[in-house]
């Protein structure tokens, strides 16, 4: 993390030409600023007004407009929008390209991981939309059911999402490394009708079953009446098929004609349920409306981060975690293309995501910092192979950037002339809080600011703004449009999870400081969650594998420095009386951990004690377990009820 103090250290600066064509500029006109603080400034304190300008700068579509833009009077937390309005998200960001010039455009760009390739036109996409819509209605799906989208990187997955959509359904995304525990979990919790999956997926060259997996998901959750299963892999053995429940897609999808009629949805109608884990008890369903979400998109990556129709965006990423939902509709909603890249980054090379930036001409480019520190294990040479001179934005999030990794992407891939523009926010935000913009100079590892509509700040224990330099809690003190209505059937948990330490303040859970140049950085979760290569886990999810092993009775998880994922697990367990510990147990815990949750998450260590560090209240002291396996200094013990458990620990990982 970068602490700069002086804006001479700017490694990037906008020219006057980019500033004058930016998206940003235009709506600032719109809005009646010169400013991005005046700009700011309006939207923390003429809320209504900057709200309304927004979705009419942008041409939000509706079928019955609102009479409200916004509408406090059940509490802040439960801000609705767009009262009495009716809209859709597949009406905005499909069915409004037709008798347009992007219909014809290349919408969508798949770079299969065997060398397979397509291309759909706008015409193409909704053609397929309409016909995935028509066969979710063949087979009973309605408004108001959620279905599950469990499926690898290829078109089929963006265009199942609209389609979800598109009927009035509830589209839930499910990570496709994700196991069958973690699969069925999300299942439940969301009472899912139905789930659109594939037969398999292709990762470093060798083939990835995916319905099978679903299968032993779907012996936990018995609930789901519908599946149907998308042809990738080809391989009968992987999709055994249950009558009356499973479905083959060709034959569903042959009979279907290429137009469908779209849902008029009430514009606070649930149209995403996006699941991100907590530090304590189950991952927590966020609350995505048809008018929310897609407004929040626009804001963010199309008028602050400048994503414009001529561009390609390229994110690699899952369509299990909001990345994929956001890549989908910032390109769909501008009529711009989309690149997905089926498989791995660095096969069947080592240059793969960057020969993908040059062969598709990719202008929009978004990349985690630990993709990053992954390619630098390569070095320079490999990058110098290829031409970036398409790359107009690149966009980063995920975690914080260390500078060294940050200067070398800025050096070798933007070649010092492309902007890096940082984007934090998450999964219940449905966006962004901070952000870069194509006004504001770049520093390592920074964010030029706040973005508006969010009264972003950083607080102390106090509630209080912290000054330049000082570290606090990063919170938002105004509702958000792409903000989650709640947690899915958890208003309890939703109020305690974010607005319950300062009055009408939404905590985020990030520690954060702004310099006295007026740059921002977040320096990591101040909770318990863990975030393993961009993906946040809670503790408790991971723990419970652990458990459900029948050899452990109690078990921590921890994140400590990696150079490589950014953060590594480590587990410290408490084995059940007469259980052997050992290398065997390790390796058949974190082959348990692997199975429920993919590979990402295998733990760096296992450890076994005798007892875990805990409260008087009995809750486990994780913050404690990580401080002795760094040898942190211990910080505050005093609610600790064992501390002989914090000696033996201390002298398993720091012998004399």
């Amino acid at each position: 993390m970068s602490t700069q103090t002086s804006g001479q250290d700017y490694a990037w600066q906008p020219d006057s030409e980019i500033i004058a064509s930016s998206n940003l500029k235009a709506f600032m006109r719109s809005i009646g600023v010169d400013t991005y603080e005046a700009l700011l400034h309006v939207s923390s304190t003429e809320q209504e007004r900057f709200w309304d300008t927004l979705l009419r700068h942008i041409d939000l579509q509706f079928y019955k407009p609102y009479t409200k833009i916004m509408d406090t009077s059940q509490g802040v937390p439960y801000t609705r929008w767009c009262v009495d309005g009716t809209t859709n998200l597949a009406l905005n960001c499909i069915d409004k390209h037709r008798e347009t010039v992007a219909y014809q455009k290349t919408a969508l760009l798949w770079d299969g991981e065997n060398g397979e390739k397509r291309t759909l036109t706008y015409a193409q996409y909704d053609a397929e939309v309409c016909r995935f819509a028509n066969a979710l209605r063949e087979l009973g799906i309605q408004k108001g059911d959620v279905v599950g989208l469990y499926m690898p990187m290829i078109p089929e997955v963006c265009a199942a999402f609209f389609a979800i959509a598109k009927v009035g359904a509830i589209v839930l995304p499910l990570f496709s490394g994700f196991g069958p525990q973690a699969i069925a979990s999300r299942l439940e919790d969301a009472g899912a009708k139905a789930v659109i999956t594939a037969d398999g997926t292709y990762r470093r060259g060798q083939v990835v079953a995916m319905k099978t997996l679903l299968d032993e998901a779907l012996e936990m959750y018995t609930q789901i009446e519908r599946v149907i299963v998308v042809p990738r892999v080809g391989q009968a053995l992987l999709t055994p098929m249950q009558p009356g429940r499973d479905y083959a897609w060709e034959p569903l999808r042959a009979r279907q004609p290429d137009t469908a009629q779209t849902e008029e949805m009430d514009a606070e109608s649930i149209s995403m349920l996006a699941f991100t884990s907590g530090t304590s008890g189950k991952a927590k369903g966020t609350v995505h409306t048809h008018c929310g979400f897609v407004s929040s998109v626009a804001l963010d990556m199309g008028i602050c981060m400048d994503f414009k129709p001529s561009d390609t965006f390229f994110w690699m990423s899952d369509f299990g975690w909001l990345i994929g939902a956001l890549a989908s509709v910032t390109a769909a909603f501008h009529g711009g293309s989309l690149l997905l890249a089926e498989g791995a980054p660095d096969y069947p090379d080592q240059g793969r995501l960057w020969r993908l930036v040059q062969d598709y001409q990719v202008s929009y480019f978004g990349i985690a910092p630990t993709a990053v520190r992954g390619a630098m294990r390569y070095g320079v040479e490999e990058v110098r192979k290829y031409d970036f001179s398409h790359l107009r934005i690149t966009a980063s999030s995920g975690e914080p950037w260390t500078d060294d990794a940050w200067l070398w992407f800025f050096e070798h891939v933007c070649q010092r002339k492309v902007p890096i523009l940082n984007y934090s926010g998450g999964t219940e935000v449905g966006g962004g809080i901070l952000g870069g913009t194509v006004l504001h100079p770049l520093k390592p590892s920074a964010f030029a600011g706040p973005l508006p509509g969010r009264g972003s700040a950083v607080f102390n224990d106090k509630g209080e703004p912290v000054g330049p330099g000082e570290v606090g809690e990063l919170v938002m003190t105004q509702p958000s449009i792409g903000l989650t209505r709640s947690l899915y059937h958890d208003d309890a948990r939703y109020i305690k999870s974010y607005w319950d330490v300062f009055p009408d303040v939404w905590v985020h859970g990030d520690w954060a400081m702004h310099d006295h140049d007026g740059m921002w950085y977040v320096l990591g979760r101040s909770d318990d969650t863990i975030n393993v290569s961009g993906k946040r886990i809670g503790p408790s999810e991971i723990e419970g594998v652990l458990m459900s092993t029948g050899k452990i009775l109690e078990a921590a998880m921890i994140g400590v420095p990696d150079a490589l994922k950014g953060t590594a697990l480590v587990c410290v367990c408490v084995a059940n009386p007469g259980v052997e510990t050992g290398e065997a147990l390790r390796h058949e815990l974190s082959q348990a951990i692997v199975a429920g949750y993919g590979a990402s998450y295998r733990p760096r260590d296992i450890l076994f004690v005798n007892d875990l560090p805990k409260t008087r209240s009995l809750k486990i002291m994780r913050r404690l377990i990580r401080s002795v396996y760094l040898n942190e200094p211990r910080g505050d013990t005093a609610a600790l009820v064992n501390p002989e458990a914090v000696t033996e620990l201390e002298h398993i990982l720091l012998p004399a």
